[in-house]
């Protein structure tokens, strides 16, 4: 499948026919006909007999208030896939509307296809019905379980950036995403609607939103749903789209209007195409959208129990309650079910009439079996070059200083460049891809940008790969839409402010989860995260930008999923991202500085210490004849500097001491290995961090997450964590960490504090060391810059 822009064919609208209506008609009945069944029926799919309490599921989960509109947009993207050659794509934003999507996978095939055991037919139709919602059946939204999908219905928010994320470097396809219209509420989305502004005409598809307008959330009314018509038209305009509306309660009527502003919508995307990509026209176009206005419950009970259901908050969940045990519920739910005419929609054995599929696409083609939405199908390896070409040159540990990310960037800046022709590899981030040293990435593309440019602007195309705006969530779910299908690239932020998409990659985590237990999804690129403008150097920004804690988010998540990786030092950082960029079905988090630090490592060490090191044998006292008096750990870039430092302060105060230096990279190493796949064996960590000995470690974030991943180790009573501990403000690089005592002179007072009769015998060292925390005080007062021992300390050992 290619990803190669080419022109737009253009042809008019015809207007669907009488019977075409009709089968559009006969269509949604079907699907509405399947929703009902599946939030209610555990028996008797088809109605054959008189419905009765053992027919009805005991606990009544599900939302209908949405689907009605679901059903109607699915039925007729049917008819323009079919009838316009439209390659397609759906992202269902109202998520609990999950029983909609699957009833119309069920009605074109692709269900059955993908669970081969839900067939086509009544007894498909009474599994369908019966899985919904109920124990080791599926879910009540659209999840990875549903053919088809993208996007979780949990995920209130952030469709329409998935959406946009799906289209890029896709040039033929139209990604239709249906809006509801609680979700516009939310930040997310009110700020995804500005990625028109990102979108590439010549070698990006096209999104065609839907907002769903059906009046309610759960419990009150949703404001766009009560905006005068003329100010939701400003609103719209004023984001840059072209609306069409359609609307009304006449199912006919409904079905006429929303034909043709479908094949508006087509028209006006392949026009714009053809003009951007034959015709040379470079403005921003205005896209077509579609705003949909129809009843919340549309075609259930008008009435229950006195009280007005349909177009109001009250048809959101499960309309008629009472079912099981309310004759009167009970009649109605029948009543309702045969409105929508079975009889003329299935045959006797619950096959889907002819005039029920008339309008459903064949093959990929289908909603539910294109491989857009199992990216994995069309999933290619990275051409990541080889990494001696941009590794660092290290002749002797801790005396050389390179910027991390920047020698990273040299990397990103290669395979952007080697995926030129092909594009499927995008960085995204929040205005900061320079600021986080990886502008090499200029030299081989620019920053997307469709608005127009100014004399002063630098690194802004039409066709940029690297993509900032100063929206986390829009650089998580444009990223989340990409890797979804079938791409790869990387997020980069400041470490602090990646809390923002907590929620959005607690969902991408759960989806990857899933999809692993799904043998029909194949695997896609990992999402990597590279936060660096970390805790440790945020000199001019201070306390507001001083937060480590993504990390515990993280590792809180699924262990077959995720993976943290603090690299030390600029080979090591390469080691890890390219593990990471060749990886599938994880998410990566990266923490890395971007300013000048030492080099512990050459490149061949660092894959070493990537692949199995933890002891740095260089770095410590032992001889082997004994076991150490102490061990030294570190994970983070700052934390091993003043490691390093603190040994070599040990080495030259107190050089009878037997002192290991062990450096963690892979977080996950510290749980045990029942507890996460890259977790030591007892037997290994017992080794490098024996049972009985004192271990002084220096980490990276809060130091209680250490202490949670190691708390089932025989040797835990022996540990002693140093990290951050919410002291934080604008200072030097040094007073950061000794607000948090996580200073060189700390560690060693450490080390003589637990180390069992040293205290005694070492005992003027341990002042020498708190004397210089007060000359460090002092001198930053009186100087503003560290002191010179610090500042220029290089590795003696």
């Amino acid at each position: 499948m290619s990803n190669a822009p080419g022109p737009a064919a253009v042809s008019g609208p015809t207007g669907p026919s009488d019977e075409e209506v009709a089968a559009l008609d006969a269509h949604w009945r079907a699907a509405n006909y399947l929703t009902v069944g599946q939030i209610y029926l555990m028996a008797n799919p088809l109605l054959t007999r008189p419905l009765a309490r053992e027919h009805i599921k005991p606990r009544l989960l599900g939302h209908w208030g949405t689907s009605p509109g679901l059903n109607l947009v699915h039925t007729h993207l049917n008819r323009v896939i079919s009838s316009r050659g439209v390659q397609g794509l759906c992202v269902w934003g109202p998520g609990h509307g999950g029983p909609a999507v699957l009833a119309n996978s069920w009605l074109e095939g692709s269900y059955s296809q993908t669970y081969p055991d839900v067939t086509r037919d009544a007894e498909g139709m009474g599994l369908l019905f019966r899985q919904f919602s109920f124990p080791g059946g599926v879910p009540s939204h659209v999840a990875p379980e549903t053919p088809g999908s993208i996007h979780e219905g949990g995920e209130l928010g952030y469709a329409l950036t998935h959406a946009y994320g799906a289209a890029l470097d896709h040039p033929g396809l139209i990604v239709t995403c249906v809006i509801g219209d609680g979700e516009a509420e939310t930040g997310p989305l009110a700020a995804s609607w500005h990625s028109n502004k990102f979108l590439d005409p010549v070698h990006d598809g096209a999104v065609l939103p839907v907002l769903h307008l059906n009046g309610y959330k759960i419990a009150n009314p949703t404001v766009l749903a009560r905006l005068p018509e003329t100010e939701l038209d400003a609103l719209l305009r004023g984001y840059g789209h072209d609306p069409l509306y359609v609307g009304g309660d006449e199912p006919i009527g409904v079905h006429r209007a929303m034909a043709a502003a479908m094949d508006l919508a087509v028209d006006r995307i392949r026009e714009l195409q053809a003009a951007a990509r034959t015709g040379g026209d470079t403005r921003r176009p205005h896209w077509p959208m579609i705003v949909l206005r129809t009843p919340k419950g549309w075609t259930g009970p008008v009435e229950v129990d006195g009280v007005p259901v349909e177009g109001t908050w009250r048809a959101h969940q499960v309309p008629l309650p009472g079912v099981r045990d309310d004759q009167e519920h009970l009649r109605q739910l029948e009543e309702w079910m045969r409105s929508y005419r079975p009889e003329e929609l299935f045959d006797a054995s619950g096959r889907p009439s002819p005039q029920v599929l008339a309008c459903v696409p064949e093959g990929d083609a289908r909603l539910g079996s294109t491989p857009y939405a199992n990216g994995g199908l069309l999933l290619r390896d990275l051409p990541i070059p080889p990494l001696d070409d941009h590794a660092v040159q290290v002749d002797r540990p801790g005396t050389v200083l390179h910027e991390p990310t920047r020698v990273l960037g040299g990397l990103l800046e290669a395979v952007m460049a080697a995926t030129a022709e092909r594009r499927d590899f995008r960085v995204v981030g929040p205005d900061e891809t320079a600021s986080n040293r990886l502008d090499a990435l200029y030299d081989a593309t620019a920053k997307a940008w469709q608005e127009r440019t100014l004399p002063t602007d630098e690194h802004l195309a039409r066709d940029g790969r690297v993509m900032e705006v100063l929206s986390e969530h829009l650089c998580q779910g444009w990223l989340e839409g990409y890797l979804l299908t079938g791409r790869h690239g990387l997020f980069s932020c400041y470490e602090a402010f990646a809390h923002i998409v907590d929620s959005m990659v607690n969902q991408h985590i759960k989806w990857l989860r899933t999809s692993r237990r799904l043998a029909w999804r194949r695997p896609i690129a990992s999402l990597n995260y590279l936060l660096t403008s970390h805790v440790w150097r945020q000199d001019h920004n201070g306390f507001s930008h001083q937060d480590p804690g993504f990390v515990d988010h993280i590792l809180n998540k699924s262990p077959e999923v995720v993976r943290v990786y603090l690299p030390p030092d600029a080979n090591t950082l390469l080691s890890v991202a390219d593990h990471a960029l060749r990886s599938r079905d994880y998410v990566n988090v990266i923490v890395a500085g971007k300013q000048p630090s030492f080099d512990w490592l050459t490149l061949d060490q660092a894959r070493a210490h990537c692949a199995r090191g933890a002891v740095w044998e260089w770095a410590g006292t032992e001889d082997g004849s004994r076991a150490p008096d102490v061990v030294l750990a570190c994970a983070g870039d700052v934390p091993t500097l003043e490691t390093l430092a603190a040994a070599d302060l040990l080495r030259t105060h107190l050089p009878e001491l037997a002192v290991r230096v062990v450096n963690v990279v892979d977080m996950a190493r510290l749980l045990p290995r029942e507890e996460h796949p890259h977790g030591m064996p007892d037997s290994e960590y017992d080794a490098v961090f024996t049972r009985d000995t004192p271990v002084i470690f220096a980490y990276h974030g809060y130091p209680w997450l250490i202490h949670r991943l190691a708390y089932r180790r025989a040797g835990h009573g022996q540990l002693h964590v140093r990290g951050y501990k919410e002291e934080g403000t604008t200072t030097t690089p040094f007073d950061m960490v000794v607000r948090n005592d996580l200073d060189r002179y700390r560690l060693v007072m450490d080390v003589i504090d637990r180390v069992p009769g040293l205290g005694v015998r070492a005992v003027a060292v341990r002042q020498a060391m708190a004397d210089a925390r007060t000359r460090h005080h002092a001198w930053i007062r009186e100087h503003g810059t560290d002191l010179p021992e610090v500042a220029d300390w290089t590795w003696s050992g």
